[in-house]
Formats: C-alpha cells, sequence, structure tokens
C-alpha cells in the first residue's frame, strides 16, 4: 500500500493570512463589491441575463452555516486556504461547483443568503446549508432545510419583485439557472443516529420521501417563474472516507448499507425530471452523473491528475475519514497532506477544489448522459 505523508496541522500556521492583512483584504473587498452594486443597480440588466439561484447542502454550501446555530461549520483554517486563503464556510481548500459555474456563466461568486449586506439578487443566490436534506428531520434545528431554502427563495422573488417590477423580476427568474445538490444527508444521517426510520420504512418509501420533497420545491419554483434546473445526482456514499472510517466498523471496506438508497435515488432523479419536463411548461434539466465520476476517481485516481482516492487529505482514523480537519469538531488531533491537488477528498466527506473543478468543468459542457436533458452551458443560452 502507498506511504501518504501528513503533516502537523501546526506546521502551516506561516502560511495563514495575518489579521490586519485579512481586514485589509475584507475591506477592499467590501468597497469593491459595494461599488459592483451601485453599478449594477443603476444599470440596465441585459436581456440575456441568467441568475443562478443554488439549493442544498455542503457540496453547494459558500458560508450560510456561518450565521446559523450549526454543528457543521468550515469557519476556519484549513478550510478555503487554497483559493480564497482564509475560510469561507465551504466545505473545501478553495471552490465548489456553483462557483466555477459561475465563472463559466460570466457571474460574480454568488453570495450566501444569510451573508449581511447582501439585498442585489440580479445574480442570483446561495441557499445551501450544510448537513441539510431534503426531509425536514434531517438534522431538524441545525440546518437550513430545503423547504426553508424554497421559503427564502420566495423571499428573494418578492424583494426582486419590488425592485424591478412584476415584469423584469418575471423575465430573469425565467432565465435564471436552478441548481441542486440534495438527499445525501437523508440517506447518511439515519445511519449515523441509528435510527427508527431506518426500521419504519423500506429503501423504496424512504427514497420516495426523498424525491416528493424535491418535487414539491421544484414546482414552487416553477410556479414563480423557473424554468431551467440542474442537480447532482447522489455520490457514491458508500466510499466516502467518512462512511469507511465511521459507518463500516472502521476496517475501511465501504458501508454497503446504504448503496441501495443512492442507486435507487438515481434510478428515480431522470425518471421525475423527464415526467416533469412533459407535464411543465418549459421545464429543462441538467443531470451530473456524480456516482460514476466519483467513483472512478476513487478507484483510479491517476488517470484523473490525483494521487490518493480513498484516504482524504485533511483529518484523522482510517482513511483519515473522522471530521476532524481544523480541530474544531470535538477531535483536536488531526493531520492534512503536503499537497491537496493529490487528492480527490479534503475532509471526510468532501472534496478538493481540483476535484470539484472536474466536476464543474463537465457539468458545464459535458455530452449529456441522459436522454432529453442538457449541459448547463446549453440551459444558461436558453432564453
Amino acid at each position: 500500500m502507498e506511504t501518504r505523508q501528513v503533516e502537523d496541522a501546526n506546521a502551516f500556521s506561516a502560511r495563514r493570512v495575518s489579521p490586519m492583512a485579512e481586514f485589509g483584504f475584507h475591506a477592499c473587498l467590501f468597497v469593491f463589491c459595494t461599488s459592483l452594486v451601485i453599478t449594477n443597480a443603476q444599470s440596465q440588466i441585459s436581456k440575456n441575463h441568467a441568475p443562478l439561484f443554488i439549493f442544498g447542502d455542503s457540496l453547494f454550501d459558500a458560508g450560510n452555516n456561518n450565521y446559523i446555530d450549526a454543528v457543521l461549520k468550515a469557519d476556519f483554517w484549513p478550510y478555503g486556504e487554497t483559493f480564497f486563503k482564509y475560510p469561507t464556510g465551504r466545505f473545501s481548500d478553495g471552490r465548489l461547483v456553483p462557483d466555477y459555474i459561475a465563472e463559466y456563466a460570466k457571474l460574480p461568486l454568488i453570495p450566501p443568503y444569510l451573508q449581511p449586506g447582501n439585498h442585489e439578487y440580479t445574480n442570483g443566490v446561495n441557499f445551501a446549508s450544510s448537513g441539510a436534506g431534503a426531509l425536514v428531520e434531517t438534522r431538524q434545528g441545525r440546518v437550513i432545510d430545503l423547504q426553508t431554502q424554497l421559503s427564502y427563495f420566495k423571499n428573494v422573488s418578492r424583494v426582486m419583485r419590488k425592485k424591478l417590477g412584476d415584469a423584469e423580476a418575471q423575465a430573469l427568474l425565467s432565465r435564471a439557472v436552478y441548481l441542486f445538490s440534495v438527499g445525501g444527508n437523508d440517506y447518511l444521517f439515519p445511519f449515523e443516529e441509528n435510527s427508527s426510520v431506518l426500521r419504519t420504512y423500506s429503501v423504496q418509501q424512504f427514497v420516495g420521501l426523498v424525491m416528493g420533497n424535491i418535487t414539491t420545491v421544484i414546482k414552487e419554483i416553477h410556479k414563480m417563474g423557473g424554468r431551467k434546473f440542474g442537480f447532482l445526482d447522489m455520490l457514491p456514499l458508500n466510499c466516502l472516507p467518512f462512511s469507511r472510517a465511521s459507518l463500516g466498523g472502521g476496517g475501511g471496506a465501504c458501508f454497503e448499507k446504504v448503496t441501495p438508497y443512492a442507486k435507487l435515488h438515481n434510478k428515480q432523479l431522470p425518471k421525475l425530471l423527464r415526467k416533469l419536463q412533459s407535464e411543465l411548461k418549459g421545464f429543462k434539466y441538467s443531470i451530473l452523473p456524480c456516482y460514476s465520476f466519483l467513483d472512478q476517481r476513487i478507484k483510479h485516481p491517476s488517470k484523473y491528475g490525483f494521487k490518493v482516492g480513498e484516504a482524504a487529505c485533511c483529518g484523522s482514523g482510517p482513511y483519515r475519514g473522522i471530521l476532524s480537519c481544523g480541530g474544531k469538531t470535538g477531535v483536536k488531533d488531526y493531520y492534512l497532506c503536503h499537497n491537496v491537488s493529490e487528492y480527490v477528498f479534503f475532509d471526510s466527506f468532501h472534496l478538493t477544489e481540483k476535484a470539484y473543478q472536474q466536476f464543474a468543468k463537465q457539468f458545464w459542457n459535458g455530452k449529456p448522459s441522459i436522454s432529453g436533458s442538457y449541459n448547463l452551458k446549453a440551459l444558461f443560452e436558453f432564453n
């Protein structure tokens, strides 16, 4: 087996940005962003301009959990160390898939809905919350569940209509792309908690509940003007470093009890979207096949420019699958790899910026793998 070198995180302290440097950077960023807001408000919005609205979990959360009483936060070093040089609330060393999609669509970084002072919505908003699911019961009270994210979007819609007028707001909402990453927490959380839900519902029934909630949200957004939707399908939840270390008994084997949920979800999602396409006026969709995409990188990392596919860069325990990155989650001792670009996983659940960029490129202009779907580039170009 390959020997992987690790370093104590304290060795990286010299690379951190000083408090005064961070203050200066944030002050400049505030002035810059404020000027952008004023300029945008004063200029006419292009008829081809398409905002990006983002829903879901930690794969997409750009920092909403920083502003709630959440257990799952990434507001400490080394999160964000590679690109931003400070923690933003993203569970990665740098950017996430929506950050790249915004770049490809010639949009600025889409801010978290709960970020103070964020009242400019014409480029879109990020509602995602780390740990959230489609079901209200998934980590209830410690996340912003999908239904609450929908209520936030309804608030945004009202503000846009008030500022821009009904016609222009409606046009923007219909040109917008709505991006979703949701469901993984719904399927993993019951195993983490040894919940009775696993005995109450069959796999088919439980996946049906998740799909039902997702369907409700899609239909509500469609009623408000949304037409173009993008989805990540379910990751191979069984072989995450966390699943190997914490759910699989610590022996390193993939945790196969969760596999039927992920596979059925991925079977049902395209069926659901095809059905909605036939029922809802103007409905178009894109799906990124994350299961196969990540599975290949776990099994054959060198083929995609990585050295390590199974273990995380940052964490502790077998495969660094214990969520201890940064030493702020109860477990103080952790390790951080020398070269994050060699790893598929940054921590026990989440991917590195390099892996997310590969996902985003495929999502943006890859050939659709499902009949009737589009890539995201095509969705943005539809008027």
